[in-house]
């Protein structure tokens, strides 16, 4: 069968930006008929973490696998986990199906896509977000640079903060997001280096789809002076941005445009084009040019802010109205892109 490759810079603008999904229920029920497309193509099955719900970055997720389908005139399904059991119960339902491609997301599943990638070398997966060490042929991987794009959210919060206090509420505090929160105080200390930086997480039983908890987070940090801040939590953030709006600070989203939220306290957001990825991975892998691993940053098109993507004017977020700032943070990305400010990984090893 013919594959046709989408631009992943084209296609990002067009399916990534303004994305306010709010997500369906689901199950973890492999057999409850979340199944999308009608073609006598390849088939797929996208496994989630943990339910769906409220989390949009999950969602965009299950966008790239529906538009894979249509893409390649196949099949698609989408399983929702529960916990670590249902996910091991999921992979091996989706295994059972012998589909074209198995897409897994998020750093949950980086041993488990090892381990089931080694027992059935035959099988292809696709794991998005995270990727194991020594990870067999079979086990395809994408990977973004979120650093990059955290840096510039942090240079637009160190030039619009009065306080000169800035801080961030993360899921959980573990290096992966610290990507995202170091990153930010890294880009708003690059305006001023007396900025201080303040973080917390979210935790409990629920961190990335908590609004409630988050909300408390927030608020306990903006009663420190702390007058922009960065929502790190996923299907939480909700929470932080309702904040924002009760307490008259501000917030900065991820994954998708998230300042529709509160209106007047949405700055910007960190946009990552997981449901491009999965059609281009998807892509690479039926027609034999996978790699092993693709990182994506601001060069690829995989990581970018709102307020820098077509149809920014729309978006509601507030930095579209500070043109010195977007000025500013356009010549970062591009110092970022050809390398005269360089961003450290803060999960490197």
């Amino acid at each position: 069968m013919a594959t046709r490759k989408w631009g992943l810079r084209a296609t990002a603008l067009g399916l990534a930006l303004g994305l306010t999904a709010c997500g369906g229920g689901g199950t973890d029920e492999p057999d409850a008929g979340n199944g999308t497309g009608g073609g006598e193509g390849p088939s797929f099955v996208y496994i989630t973490n943990t339910p769906i719900g409220i989390n949009q970055f999950l969602e965009l997720g299950k966008i790239g696998i529906d538009a894979a389908a249509e893409e390649y005139d196949g099949t698609a399904k989408t399983y929702e986990s529960t916990d670590d059991q249902s996910r091991r119960s999921n992979l091996e339902a989706a295994i059972a199906e012998q589909p074209d491609v198995i897409v897994l997301i998020t750093f949950d599943f980086e041993d488990l896509a090892k381990e089931y990638a080694e027992q059935n070398p035959e099988q292809k997966f696709l794991l998005i977000d995270a990727c194991p060490a020594d990870a067999p042929e079979n086990l395809h991987c994408a990977v973004f640079r979120e650093q990059e794009a955290s840096y510039l959210v942090g240079l637009e919060a160190g030039m619009l903060s009065e306080t000169g206090k800035v801080g961030s509420v993360m899921a959980v505090d573990i290096p992966f997001l610290h990507r995202y929160t170091d990153s930010f105080a890294l880009g708003a200390q690059s305006v001023d280096p007396s900025i201080t930086d303040s973080q917390l997480a979210i935790g409990g039983s629920n961190p990335f789809a908590d609004p409630a908890r988050a909300k408390e987070q927030a608020l306990a940090m903006a009663a420190t002076g702390v007058d922009h801040v960065f929502a790190v939590g996923a299907g939480s953030n909700g929470g932080i941005f309702e904040a924002a709006a009760e307490q008259d600070f501000y917030a900065y989203g991820v994954d998708v445009n998230q300042c529709p939220m509160a209106p007047g306290h949405g700055v910007d957001n960190t946009m990552k084009a997981v449901d491009v990825l999965v059609v281009s991975g998807i892509g690479d892998i039926l027609d034999g040019t996978a790699e092993p691993v693709r990182s994506y940053g601001l060069a690829e098109g995989g990581m970018d802010l709102t307020s820098l993507m077509e149809g920014a004017d729309e978006s509601e977020c507030i930095v579209m109205d500070h043109p010195e700032v977007l000025a500013a943070v356009e010549e970062a990305k591009q110092g970022i892109i050809d390398g005269t400010i360089e961003v450290p990984d803060p999960a490197a090893p």
